[in-house]
């Protein structure tokens, strides 16, 4: 499994994600609002939102919330405020590069906070492209590889276009081109696989390796960022070792 999904694993490990459902939820909703605006508000012709509403029936999120999150995408809500997805470029402490996906109704107030968290930690904003050119936007999935037939995940992935499927026997990814993000997921799910994870992301062309003590500092300053609540997503091109990965678990 990848330095990324054991991170989010011993988080979710450690409750961090029970102890903020409240704004997980609100990542939710703007993620289900933003799929309706963009491709409609039937879950069977919008891919996109099929996902999002998957993911939050998940995380257990109350049926009038998706559904008022659906309303307000499609602008029948009493809550229109525009959402719009902005990416931002940045690096944290000791030179890591970081891409951070948000969903906001407010880029001055977004791009302050991550000003602030950055700046405060020895980082610093980037200007468009200084950063994203060291990073492949791609489509992922992933799913507990636990009683999966693997050759099933592989080929039925395979044929919706991915172009690398692993497994390390504790979960199974899947990598492919960002094109080929609606494909894969039809040809998983016409195969039955329910995936836990599916979204576009960065992938660092290359990785880089700091000792024990900075990659937690990194990784301290990664975790302030998610925790924003514009933030989505932080993809970062710095690698996880063994050691910090068990030094923050034993945090």
């Amino acid at each position: 499994m990848s330095g990324h999904n054991k991170w989010s694993t011993i988080k979710r490990k450690k409750g961090a994600a029970d102890a903020k459902r409240g704004q997980l939820f609100t990542r939710l909703a703007r993620e289900i609002a933003i799929a309706a605006r963009e491709g409609g508000s039937d879950i069977e012709a919008n891919f996109k939102l099929r996902l999002a509403v998957d993911r939050a029936r998940r995380e257990s999120m109350p049926k009038e919330n998706i559904e008022r999150a659906i309303k307000r995408g499609t602008g029948e809500g009493k809550d229109t405020e525009a959402i719009e997805r902005v990416t931002y470029e940045g690096y944290a402490a000791n030179g890591i590069a970081v891409m951070i996906d948000c969903l906001t109704e407010n880029r001055n107030r977004t791009v302050a906070e991550i000003r602030h968290v950055l700046s405060h930690a020895g980082g610093s904003m980037a200007e468009v492209g200084a950063v994203s050119w060291q990073f492949d936007h791609i489509c992922y999935f992933s799913l507990p590889a636990e009683g999966v037939d693997f050759d099933k995940v592989f080929e039925a992935a395979v044929e919706g276009g991915a172009n690398d499927v692993t497994n390390d026997d504790e979960y199974i990814e899947i990598f492919g081109p960002l094109e080929a993000f609606k494909d894969i997921s039809n040809k998983l799910k016409a195969a039955g696989i329910e995936v836990e994870e599916a979204e576009l992301r960065f992938q660092p062309k290359q990785e880089l390796t700091l000792d024990t003590e900075k990659t937690l500092k990194v990784m301290h300053v990664l975790e302030m960022l998610e925790e924003l609540d514009d933030v989505q997503n932080v993809f970062s091109n710095m690698a996880m070792s063994e050691e910090a990965l068990q030094a923050l678990e034993a945090e």
